[in-house]
């Protein structure tokens, strides 16, 4: 197949913003009632057309498993009807949401008889770049929708059937129920230069979400003209406190770990207070050897666990994406947050503790974007807070942090409702 050359990419890319940017003010107006029209009838037609998404995947899947994709990206590349029916069921959670557009808050009257406050809006023209896993698609088509905005999406070679099967599905349920077909575009090419387009287009582009490992997040970030909300790596911790009840410590860092070890809020480092290590650790570590973890630790640990093989400085901080955990043993629960403050990504962290002063000292000191308390960071996911589904995962500060949902992907301007006044 011939290459399409760079002008032709930059040509293709400019078209699909502009087309978003024209969709934008059109989407903004629209009722809350056809929105979430339009997301019911796209749940129902991802269902409709399972066939040929499932397609698409299996094509997707079979050049995975050609270029040696490890076990954990097959497993985020991979759909099934199950996950089909999980991407309509939360298209359909987002459409029964409360609609954030037009809200007014902090209405003030100024002594001069002005009437000040805030409307949120939506943002115009959201692009998000990702990998891998298709259910992305269709989750932040619809938050998008539902906020007012357009979407331009940009996902990894290796999803880029189920990619444009699901897009096509949105784009023609979206069309069918009154909404401009460019709310929702794909950006149909692999080729890493349409990254690089779209980056530059800030005058039809108000926000870029980049999803993926550090090489993307740094790329986007450094190349950028559209300010960016990173969705960044996930080395995420949980802290087995002195006063854990070893049974759920025991539960719970095997869920974090072991569930989906290819996702995010996966658990890749575990710490464990001196304290209970001895008595801790031996148990824990026959379960997950048995779930098929390799076990990489500090020297305290492998005197509780021989077969663990030695932890190195990279080790901690690593997202191994993969069954593979880093274990160090802590003398106190300070160390415990320093090694937190010093490996962590600002992802998810959690601590099991029966001492509620030092779960809320936790909660305190923690700098996280999701800090857990008893709770596995596998919660750390919009659907687990309610949202429906998310965006992304914002590891920065500005202007979201955490699981975005439809009220992050909506901005707030200043109205202000006078009877004449001129200013002095």
């Amino acid at each position: 197949m011939t290459q399409p050359t760079t002008a032709a990419i930059v040509a293709h890319v400019t078209t699909v913003a502009q087309n978003a940017k024209a969709a934008s003010r059109i989407i903004a107006l629209l009722s809350s009632g056809v929105r979430n029209a339009a997301l019911a009838a796209m749940a129902d037609l991802l269902e409709e057309r399972r066939g040929a998404i499932l397609a698409g995947n299996e094509r997707d899947m079979a050049a995975g498993r050609e270029n040696g994709l490890d076990a954990a990206m097959l497993d985020r590349l991979s759909l099934d009807e199950k996950r089909i029916a999980a991407m309509a069921d939360g298209l359909r959670d987002i459409a029964g949401q409360a609609d954030p557009v037009g809200e007014i808050s902090d209405m003030t009257l100024r002594p001069n008889g002005l009437r000040v406050g805030r409307m949120r809006v939506p943002l115009g023209v959201v692009g998000v770049i990702y990998e891998s896993r298709p259910n992305v698609t269709a989750d932040t088509a619809a938050l998008c929708l539902k906020a007012g905005n357009a979407v331009i999406l940009k996902g990894g070679k290796e999803a880029i059937h189920s990619n444009r099967a699901i897009a096509a599905v949105l784009a023609d349920a979206a069309e069918g129920a009154g909404v401009p077909r460019a709310a929702v575009q794909l950006i149909q090419t692999t080729e890493r230069e349409a990254v690089t387009a779209l980056l530059k287009l800030d005058r039809y582009v108000d926000l870029i979400v980049p999803r993926g490992g550090y090489p993307l997040i740094r790329f986007v970030s450094e190349n950028s003209l559209i300010p960016v909300v990173k969705h960044d790596k996930g080395v995420c911790h949980v802290y087995v406190d002195k006063a854990a009840d070893p049974a759920m410590a025991a539960e719970i860092a095997v869920n974090a770990k072991v569930s989906r070890p290819g996702v995010c809020n996966a658990m890749e480092t575990l710490l464990v207070h001196a304290d209970v290590a001895a008595a801790f650790l031996p148990t824990v570590a026959r379960r997950l050897i048995d779930a098929g973890v390799e076990l990489r630790g500090c020297e305290k640990t492998r005197a509780l666990i021989p077969t663990a093989t030695a932890a190195v400085d990279a080790d901690w901080d690593e997202e191994y994406l993969a069954l593979i955990l880093s274990i160090r043993v802590v003398d106190d629960f300070a160390a415990a947050c320093d090694h937190i403050a010093r490996h962590g990504s600002g992802h998810s962290e959690a601590i099991v503790t029966a001492d509620y002063a030092a779960a809320m000292r936790f909660v305190t000191e923690v700098d996280s974007a999701a800090v857990l308390v008893n709770a596995s960071t596998r919660f750390n996911d919009g659907g687990q807070f309610g949202l429906g589904a998310e965006v992304g995962i914002s590891t920065q500060k500005l202007h979201a942090r955490g699981p975005m949902g439809v009220v992050d992907l909506t901005c707030r301007k200043w109205i202000v409702l006078g009877d004449g006044q001129i200013r002095p």
